[in-house]
């Protein structure tokens, strides 16, 4: 699925690392970096979570709030948090409903093997609720860098 600019963000709702249920539309009137990764703990979706997490009070001046989803359940999501000391929500998708839904649950290739795996992307979701930018197949490094200019610029 590929979303046009301006488009509404489909609404969903997961359960969140802190116990609760979470869905899009709760936060309206702020900006969200919604990004999908394929596994906690593993090197580069820590490295992305690490960055995230640094960069953290610099997406909350911008009215910013960041959602991590990966297919994980909440228990090792919460493990995930207290290891790396992330100070923003993970959402389990464990169904991949809602990596489906955003049109990033993809067929992967790795060391000849395929299977079907989130696809490392980010969306960037105004405060409307409206897509504003999105990256598919997201390479670590500079990309938390390169959301958090791209809300400062276009949605501050």
């Amino acid at each position: 699925m590929t979303f046009e600019k301006g488009q509404l963000a489909p609404d969903f709702e997961l359960p969140a690392s802190d116990g609760k249920q979470v869905k899009l539309s709760d936060y309206r009137g702020k900006n969200v970096v919604l990004y999908f990764y394929p596994k906690d703990m593993t090197p580069g979706c820590t490295t992305e979570a690490c960055d995230f997490r640094d960069q953290h009070k610099s997406f909350e001046e911008l009215d910013a709030v960041v959602l991590g989803v990966s297919p994980d359940p909440v228990a090792r999501h919460e493990k995930f948090i207290e290891k790396y000391g992330l100070p923003f929500t993970l959402l389990a998708d464990e169904d991949h409903e809602v990596a489906e839904q955003y049109g990033v649950w993809k067929l992967k290739k790795n060391f000849g093997k395929e299977y079907m795996g989130v696809e490392r992307s980010t969306f960037i979701i105004d405060k409307e609720g409206k897509v504003a930018h999105v990256w598919e197949k997201v390479k670590v490094k500079g990309h938390v860098e390169e959301a958090l200019q791209f809300i400062k610029e276009t949605l501050s």
